[in-house]
């Protein structure tokens, strides 16, 4: 793999990071939604289970977002590193 290449699969891998990010950030909304129609029924049982759920997703969040800033430096420091230009990309394309 060129350094073109493992370029585009690192950029890749990022869109893939945010994306499961986003996710994460969804199930997070989700549960909050559940949460609320709960206040009118007030199961006792449903809210315990959704913090456990809400906690595990929270710290997966966290994590995610940690390795999406620290990969994406990867990635920039990678392009400054190898010189990676706009036209190198563009030739990879064709």
């Amino acid at each position: 793999m060129n350094k073109v290449e493992k370029f585009k699969t690192m950029e890749k891998i990022l869109r893939e990071v945010e994306d499961l990010k986003n996710s994460q950030t969804a199930v997070i909304k989700k549960i909050g939604l559940i949460e609320a129609e709960n206040m009118n029924l007030n199961d006792q049982e449903l809210q315990k289970s959704l913090n456990v759920i809400y906690d595990g997703v929270h710290k997966n969040l966290q994590t995610v977002e940690g390795l999406f800033h620290t990969f994406s430096d990867s990635v920039a420091t990678f392009k400054l590193k190898e010189n990676i230009t706009a036209e190198m990309l563009m030739d990879i394309k064709a």
